[in-house]
């Protein structure tokens, strides 16, 4: 099988040829049909993410080189594991499933909570193992292959990263009462996505966004915000304390910068919060007495547990989350895509296609 792998850090992809994997145990594998293109695809490709002030995370370890990019899956089972079968419960081969990639050890507190995804011995698909951009996938057990029926096909991989990330991230809003504002910062592919999630989970509420890009501002119009503003302009804050009567209940930062957390930070009203989803780098400072004395609450989201994501393509199901715009490329588009997604050129999701 062919796949776009990551072959030394700060280099392009490459095309590797390998065999098909072999599903052994409790293990699956899934004939890829989409891969989503995830901006924290560029920080495994680089190796590490950017914190400001010349510092780093060091996001090479942990996984062998070739590695296969790829943790927003979508395809039919090919084949099954001998332990598998009796665990397949009414999944059959040839079936369309995405799969759920945020896979940890199992036997950890965490995993047995429902939390693997923040398990602190990963196996994920696409971080750890190999992942989508590739013809075949390895699955470690059929729980993880969820059905994607209704669907359309290409959108459904993105629910698997933006998807679950966005709704995971508005499940940790606590302090939104009926018919106060919620502010998208970041209208990117996730942030488009967690525009879409916002509107349905909090449908008395108001869901503002913000960027600095005016096609974006433009395209979360045409989606059903109520409101945007151009961060980078000076007088967006101000303009939004008082369209929103003081300020927003709760910023969701899609962007994870320092502008856009600074701007999610004044954004919110007294007793307001912050959730910040985005990786694109930075530092952040406030004085401490300011979180009593205001006071509000800054929290992290990291993708999704898999409970969740079961939850989350049942409201997709329903119809009231509206597609986010999706472009379909070959595989070997993969390098050209995380390029521009450095860039920051794209607009909502690319899928790549075998």
């Amino acid at each position: 099988m062919k796949s776009q792998a990551i072959v030394a850090y700060g280099q392009p992809l490459e095309e590797v040829t390998s065999d098909i994997p072999t599903p052994k145990g409790t293990e699956v594998v899934v004939k890829i049909s989409h891969s989503g293109v995830c901006h924290s695809d560029v920080h495994l490709q680089d190796g590490h993410v950017d914190i400001g002030d010349g510092d780093k995370i060091d996001w090479s370890k942990g996984r062998t080189l070739p590695h296969t990019l790829g943790h927003e899956i979508e395809g039919t089972l090919s084949a099954v594991g001998p332990d598998a079968q009796a665990l397949l419960e009414g999944r059959a081969v040839g079936q369309r499933f995405v799969v759920f990639p945020w896979i940890g050890c199992g036997e950890c507190a965490t995993c047995k909570r429902d939390q693997e995804h923040i398990c602190s011995k990963p196996r994920q698909i696409g971080i750890q193992v190999a992942g989508g951009y590739s013809e075949y996938v390895l699955v470690p057990h059929p729980k993880y292959l969820l059905d994607a029926t209704g669907v359309p096909e290409g959108l459904a991989a993105t629910y698997m990263c933006s998807g679950i990330t966005a709704f995971s991230a508005l499940k940790k809003v606590r302090t939104a009462y009926e018919g106060e504002a919620i502010a998208i910062v970041g209208l990117g592919g996730v942030g488009m996505m967690g525009l879409q999630f916002a509107r349905a989970m909090f449908p008395n509420n108001k869901i503002i966004g913000a960027d600095i890009d005016p096609k974006k501002l433009d395209a979360a119009m045409a989606a059903g915000a109520d409101a945007v503003y151009n961060s980078k302009e000076a007088d967006a804050l101000k303009k939004l304390k008082v369209d929103t009567g003081g300020g927003v209940a709760a910023a969701v930062d899609f962007v994870g910068s320092t502008p856009s957390l600074n701007f999610a930070n004044g954004a919110i009203r007294r007793g307001g919060e912050i959730i910040v989803v985005g990786l694109f780098g930075g530092k952040f400072a406030a004085p401490i007495p300011t979180f009593p004395g205001r006071p509000y609450s800054i929290v992290g989201s990291y993708t999704g547990p898999l409970g969740e994501t079961r939850e989350m393509m049942e409201l997709v199901k329903t119809g009231k989350i509206a597609p986010i715009p999706v472009e379909v490329r070959p595989l070997d588009q993969a390098d050209k895509t995380l390029n521009q997604l450095r860039e920051g050129t794209i607009v909502g999701r690319v899928v790549l296609k075998p």
